[in-house]
């Protein structure tokens, strides 16, 4: 059950961010694509076509490696308590 929640959660706040991303495209005042990349990553843990989307980025543009880089992070320090660990995640 608690499982199922957090998928629910994270699929929500992925979502979420795609949407804000979407009317930050249209708005001045909403960074619109770091939302975009950030709701990609978040859902990357749900969705593999997410995931394939991210690793594509990566490997097409290696200079924009780096805003995605910071995309993932400000996602990761704002829904900690929902982001799903990777292997190399260490808490130290």
């Amino acid at each position: 059950m608690a499982g199922e929640r957090n998928r629910s959660v994270v699929l929500l706040i992925g979502w979420g961010l795609i949407l804000l991303g979407v009317l930050g495209l249209l708005l001045p005042i909403l960074p619109g694509m770091v939302l975009l990349l950030a709701g990609v990553s978040v859902l990357s843990s749900e969705y593999v076509w997410a995931h394939k989307i991210l690793q594509r980025l990566r490997d097409s543009f290696p200079g924009f490696s780096q805003r995605l880089h910071e995309a993932e992070t400000w996602a990761r320090n704002r829904f900690r308590w929902i982001w799903p660990k990777k292997p190399h995640d260490h808490q130290e």
